[in-house]
Order: C-alpha cells, then structure tokens, then sequence
C-alpha cells in the first residue's frame, strides 16, 4: 500500500501497569501509554446513545467527500458486505435505468473547509466536562473493534477497484469495501466498534498460518486516540474523511528476534517479549506462558490542514516534534494508534501476510484509517480527554 519508511513501532512492557514507551521517529518523540487493559482489550462502561448532530455530519461529509454511492446493507460482522440486487455494477456498463456507483477519487483530497471550519467552531466553544475524582493522567480516548470482514479491497490505496489490492481484514464500519467513500461511512453506521459513533474503518493486511494457509483473524483491535507530547492545549479533533496509511506493505526484509516492527508477545508477569523460541525463518516469535501474538503501530500527529489524502496517503500528515508541529502541517490532531491482538501463540511454522508470501516475515504490516466519528462525540473526546489531559475508555473518563 504505502512505499514511505515506517515509523518504529511502541512496545509492551510486562507488567499489569501502565508505563510510558518512548520512541524517537525522526523528529519526533512519540509517547505511548500502556496500560494492561491493552492486552485485555475489554468493553467497558455503559453506551450512550449518539447526539443530535450525527445527521448534521452526513451533511458535512457529502460536502468534504466525492458523491456518495447508491444504497447498500451492512453485513453482520463475521460476513463480507453486500449490495441490493438492485443497485449498479460496480464494474463495466450500468444496468439500464439504474445509475452506477461513482468511483471514489483518490489522490489530493481537499477537506471542505466550511465543514472544518464549523467542527473547530463548535469545538473551540465547547466547555470541558469536569473530571471526577480517580481519573487517571494519560490524554486518550479509545475505541475496542471487533472484526468484521475480509476483502482484497482498499478504498484509500485503491478506491474503486474490488480485488485489486491483497487482502485485508477490517475493523470498524461494517459496509466498507472498494467504493466506500467518506459519506458512506456516515451513511451505513453499523459497527464492529464501541462506542458506536465510531464509524470509522481500520484495516491491516490479514495474517495467515504458514502450515495450514488459513487466515488469523484479530481477536482484539483497540483504537487509541491520544496526545503524544507533554503539552496537550494545542490539539484539535480529528477532521472527518481523513485517510491516513502506516506502515510499508513494500518492505520485505527478515525479522528476527530483537528487530524493528515485528510482532511480539504480550501477556501478565514476566517472561520474554520476543517470544521463547522462534519459527524456522526466525521471522515470528513462539509466546509463553498465555501470552499471544500482538502488534502495535503508530500513525502521525500533525496535520496540514488542508487535504483528507495524498498521493502517498502520507504527505499530508507527518509526526511532529515535543515543541510543535512543523510550519507545513500546523494542525496537531490526536495520534491514532493501533493495540493488535491476535489469538495464537506462534509455531514453529509461522505466519505470512497476505503483503508478504515470499519472505513471510512481519516487515510489511502497515494499518489503514478512514475517520468517521459522530462530531459532537469527536468533539468531546478531544476537548475532555486529549486536551485536560485525562485518560479515557470507549465512553469517557476511565475511572
């Protein structure tokens, strides 16, 4: 999917918890908070139902998006999506007097700055909801997905094309596939996610068993949204139809133990979290204990203010320093990381992904974002948790 080089990825420490990971990418210095909930990636809290300015967002969404596509069901979550009977191909000739789904657009997408300008507005007006006591000092909030399909399909990398790209396993919005744009996400909510105004869609390329050449699906995949320096007051929401890719799906080099971007083993108490032993291609750990494959990847903090995409799904959104962001993306937004959790172990077999057959190691695991949130929840999250400074769950302060 993407050919720029990756970030280095934040690691788990083995304890039950939360500690600090601090890892330098370029200019940046990039703070992560883990907390043992991370490897337990556990529901919390009741849901409450979404505001009174979801539908205002539709709105919004058409304007900073390309048209929206015809009707379509959401799938239950184990299920790939699929289309009425009665709408367009999504290749070749229109049936007659039905209209085709038009293709999303991809490249420099610009964001509708009347609809940005508006989120900032309501945003800066917003008064922060008072903190109760035994909240903790971690700025993020999070979303915990479940997930729900698999599709050779990227509506960011290759948006209109089904079955172009290698196949991928998505969490979140459970109508996404290649035609999938912005208003869609607003349009077809249902999701794999709490809360659920989250309608975002995150996606990974799907990991598969060596011996047996089936796939491993997610069996956790917790969503952080978080500040990454010291200083929070300069962070704003997350503008709605940003895309973002992370990660190399080119690079295909070994990973043995002790190297950069692999996966590793996470579990209670102590123990090694490069695993006890390793495949035969010393590329995968073997876990001990009731540890599990996971993997962490981190997405930039600074925005330019100015474009949802970009040719490389990168240029548009860069890591900034602990002072600022640079001149050329001013916008800080909250972080978005991904805490993946798989359910096996390791063997002595190991696993390829589906951007990687030919050296199968883990060097290629690159995450996708395609934001969608109710705006007043976006809002909230960010004014309350981000920028007080306070740690939040799916539903707010974590208490």
């Amino acid at each position: 999917m993407s050919n720029n080089s990756d970030v280095p990825q934040p690691r788990h420490r083995r304890r039950p918890q939360r500690v600090w990971a601090v890892v330098g990418a370029g200019a940046a210095v990039v703070a992560v908070a883990v907390t043992a909930g991370a490897v337990a990636l556990a529901a919390t809290s009741a849901e409450p139902t979404p505001s009174a300015e979801a539908a205002a967002a539709v709105q919004s969404a058409s304007s900073a998006a390309v048209a929206s596509s015809p009707a379509r069901s959401a799938s239950p979550a184990s299920a790939t999506p699929s289309r009425p009977a009665s709408a367009a191909p999504t290749t070749g000739a229109p049936t007659t007097g039905v209209p085709a789904r038009e293709v999303p657009k991809g490249g420099w997408i610009p964001v509708d700055q009347a609809a940005w300008k508006k989120q900032v507005a309501a945003y800066k007006s917003r008064k922060p909801a008072a903190v109760p006591a035994g909240v903790g000092d971690l700025p993020e909030f999070r979303a915990d997905c479940k997930y729900s399909h698999r599709l050779a399909d990227d509506p960011i990398v290759l948006p209109g094309l089904p079955g172009a790209s290698h196949m991928h396993s998505f969490v979140g919005n459970k109508a996404l596939d290649a035609h999938t744009t912005a208003a869609d996400l607003m349009k077809f909510t249902a999701t794999t996610c709490k809360p659920v105004q989250d309608h975002s869609a995150y996606w990974v390329p799907t990991l598969y068993d060596n011996a047996s050449g089936k796939p491993v699906e997610t069996t956790g995949f917790r969503v952080y949204y978080r500040s990454l320096r010291g200083d929070s007051d300069d962070v704003m929401p997350a503008p709605n139809g940003l895309r973002m890719v992370a990660g190399d799906a080119k690079k295909k080099v070994p990973t043995p133990r002790g190297a950069q971007g692999q996966f590793y083993c996470a579990f209670y108490g102590p123990g090694d979290l490069d695993g006890i032993a390793r495949s035969s291609n010393g590329n995968w750990p073997i876990c001990g204990g009731d540890a599990t494959l996971h993997f962490m990847l981190q997405f930039p903090d600074c925005w330019d203010g100015k474009h949802l995409d970009s040719p490389t799904h990168k240029a548009h959104v860069t890591f900034g320093s602990d002072r600022a962001c640079p001149s050329s993306h001013p916008v800080r937004i909250p972080a978005i990381t991904f805490d993946i959790q798989y359910g096996v172990k390791g063997s002595k077999a190991g696993y390829y992904l589906s951007s990687d057959k030919d050296v199968k190691s883990a060097s290629s695991m690159h995450g996708d974002a395609f934001v969608m949130w109710d705006p007043d929840v976006m809002n909230s999250r960010t004014k309350d948790c981000i920028r007080q400074r306070r740690t939040c769950d799916n539903y707010g302060y974590l208490r």
